[in-house]
């Protein structure tokens, strides 16, 4: 329904949005917070240009792919390969890595807040800026979890202690064979817990968060709640974006606020509930604090 008329209000100023914002944040009976790619690109976290030459130039030259989006799908020829590039990816993403600036700043916005934090980032950043580990969803999986390749069992299983020896000890961009990681339960070759296919296993721990986000929402139904939207795109709206839309049509206190630089938008029907903010996340999180 929403789709046909998709426009932006940033047609008004800077400063006045930026003014409604801040008093929604403040006098919000709750903030449901969905966070996408681009807050993690704010961050300076991107996966091609400078960070991706700097980190992966070896194997750029070896196997031709130009940014890590790439290399997690190329199609190695032995598992050796396959963990000397994914230990690495890991290892720059999600350990060798400090919280960005947007994280730590959201947090300062929001910690005395009744929020809840629904994300298809996998980098870990929400948790390494200090947010509440109890309220977040992070729906499409985790760098630092592993999974079997054959999704025997609704387990997954923390890889950060093999993953610093995987990168410690690979040459010629490979791996020893004997840190060649094996389901505990069946031997199948593990592979990354990332929602990619429908192996994707979602474990204990999905599933109570889950639980939290549906109860958070139920609770807060028809109240004063913001729905803020922080570098969401178009490759999976179904999880925030679309949601968020519907459920701030279905409550006529609500607010959905867009921050996304160049894709602040929302539906016609929605104008006048909603701030559409056409700047750098990290900017906007700033001044708003």
């Amino acid at each position: 329904m929403f789709l046909k008329n998709l426009i932006t209000t940033s047609t008004k100023s800077y400063s006045e949005q930026i003014d409604r914002l801040r008093d929604e944040i403040e006098n919000a009976d709750a903030i449901m917070i969905g966070a996408g790619a681009g807050m993690s690109a704010s961050a300076g976290f991107t996966y091609d240009g400078e960070r991706f030459e700097k980190n992966f130039v070896d194997f750029r030259k070896k196997y031709g792919f130009s940014d890590m989006y790439s290399g997690g799908f190329y199609p190695y020829d032995s598992l050796e390969e396959y963990w000397a590039w994914w230990s690495k990816h890991i290892y720059i993403n999600r350990y060798d890595i400090k919280p960005g600036r947007p994280y730590t700043k959201l947090l300062k916005l929001v910690k005395d807040k009744n929020y809840f934090v629904l994300t298809t980032n996998v980098d870990h950043q929400f948790q390494l800026a200090g947010f509440d580990k109890k309220r977040l969803f992070y729906t499409q999986g985790d760098y630092g979890l592993w999974q079997c390749s054959k999704a025997c069992c609704n387990k997954t299983y923390d890889n950060e202690k093999t993953v610093r020896q995987m990168v410690a000890e690979q040459k010629n961009l490979k791996i020893p064979s004997e840190l060649i990681p094996k389901c505990p339960v069946c031997g199948a070759p593990m592979t990354m817990n990332l929602r990619c296919d429908n192996s994707f296993v979602q474990d204990e721990g999905w599933y109570l968060a889950a639980n939290r986000y549906e109860d958070f929402i139920r609770r807060y139904k028809g109240m004063r709640i913001l729905f803020l939207e922080l570098g969401v795109g178009a490759n999976t709206p179904v999880i925030i974006k679309y949601p968020f839309w519907q459920m701030t049509a279905q409550n006529k206190r609500a607010t959905y606020a867009c921050i996304n630089d160049g894709e602040a938008i929302c539906p016609k029907e929605l104008e006048k509930q909603a701030i559409c903010i056409n700047a750098d996340i990290s900017d906007v999180l700033a001044d708003l604090y």
